[in-house]
């Protein structure tokens, strides 16, 4: 066992388990069976999935690791209180009973994230205005002064979710969204969502043990979170804020322990496939190198600048995931024609090692690839509703099936 102080108090570091709560895990439309599974690979306990998030229990150790590694969470929150509510006087009357004072100083600052359905409560600003008032008025009775409100960079983010009449408070142990992995140096056009990219990667099957490669790689966020995956670093290894490490219950002795678990396992087995990106834009394969060197991993990952169209995929198996422009900030003259393009580089210049997958929202150009996609997975690009296809390609012979099929 390892000994530490924090703050006057010595606090063991050690493994031993802990005291279980509950925790919810927030991720994107359809990612949540493959963070359910990254859950219990790392121990999580009752894994239970919902919609845009999965409930699980675990320890303080595992909080901490679930924030360090999982991959497709957007945010990992505790739950701390849950209670009915008919009215906003009873929402305030519940809230003010709460122990305020056992988890947030009187000097410290907080906000609140509010989301509210049904009839009882139809405004969420004003049930997070209703619980900000419960907050500050018990600390003023209490102590003559209240915490302050911050709402950049808090020590406490405080969730509340109200469905009907049943609320519940979370402390958000994130912070800023785990989608901000610390790695983007540059930043192109239209980068995907870093959660979005790695889910989109779990989805397509990404296990490293082929090559990995993207023809439209832009500033690199499908390239950057395939190599961490391949190399086992985890999702955050190059972020260096959480909003646990303000909590008055964080132990600096544990994080390190965790961390130091996680960072061991870097590298742990050998790949020795390939991993190639390209896109015709010099300057955004510039943007792409920065972020590369930066996560070291500009020696993981060949680069090329040209057509797409011009360029053969890596010799032998090859996962191929992309995101080409859906013509929403990417301007293209004519997507259709682009989309086409695509199709007819899949059939003549992939074959049957290549496995494609691709991710728009545009279900028009989608027609002009002139594929049967195999697969067809609904998810979701910030505010764009998107489909994930996959397609299964096949050599010499079959090739005709394709312009029959797309006839």
């Amino acid at each position: 066992m390892i000994i530490q102080k924090k703050h006057g108090k010595v606090v063991p570091t050690d493994s031993t388990p802990k005291e279980t709560f509950k925790m919810v895990a927030k991720t994107m439309v359809n990612l949540e069976e493959v963070l359910a599974e990254e859950l219990r690979q790392m121990g999580a306990l009752n894994v239970t999935v919902g919609a845009r998030a999965v409930e699980f229990e675990g320890d303080m150790r595992l909080l901490y690791r679930a924030n360090y590694c999982c991959r497709t969470a957007l945010a990992i929150l505790k739950p701390f209180a849950e209670f009915d509510a008919n009215d906003d006087q009873e929402l305030y009357d519940q809230v003010y009973k709460i122990r305020w004072e056992k988890i947030l100083d009187v000097d410290g600052t907080f906000m609140i994230d509010s989301t509210t359905s049904g009839e009882v409560f139809t405004h969420s600003y004003y049930a997070a205005l209703k619980t900000k008032d419960a907050i500050v008025d018990r600390f003023r009775r209490n102590f003559g002064k209240r915490p302050s409100i911050d709402t950049e960079s808090p020590d406490y983010k405080f969730n509340l979710h109200i469905r009907d009449n049943h609320v519940t408070l979370l402390m958000n142990a994130s912070g800023d969204s785990l989608h901000k992995r610390g790695y983007r140096q540059a930043v192109g056009v239209a980068p995907i969502n870093e959660v979005l990219a790695a889910g989109l990667l779990k989805l397509a099957g990404w296990k490293c043990d082929c090559n990995f490669y993207d023809p439209m790689c832009g500033s690199g966020t499908l390239l950057i979170e395939a190599a961490m995956m391949a190399n086992n670093i985890p999702a955050q290894y190059y972020r260096h804020s959480f909003g646990f490490m303000r909590w008055k219950e964080f132990n600096l002795g544990d994080w390190k322990s965790v961390k130091n678990e996680e960072n061991r396992k870097i590298g742990a087995f050998d790949f020795d496939c390939e991993i190639w990106g390209n896109d015709i834009d010099e300057q955004v394969i510039q943007q792409c190198e920065k972020n590369l060197e930066y996560t070291k991993l500009h020696k993981d990952v060949m680069l090329h600048i040209g057509d797409f169209a011009e360029q053969d995929p890596p010799e032998g198996k090859t996962l191929i995931v992309t995101n080409p422009p859906y013509g929403e900030r990417i301007k293209v003259e004519d997507l259709n024609a682009l989309y086409t393009q695509l199709g007819d580089t899949f059939k003549q210049r992939y074959g049957k090692d290549c496995d494609v997958w691709l991710i728009t929202s545009d279900f028009e150009a989608m027609k002009h690839i002139g594929l049967h996609p195999s697969a067809k997975i609904p998810v979701q690009n910030g505010a764009l509703d998107c489909r994930f296809l996959h397609f299964e390609l096949y050599d010499g012979s079959k090739k005709a099936k394709y312009q029959t099929d797309a006839e």
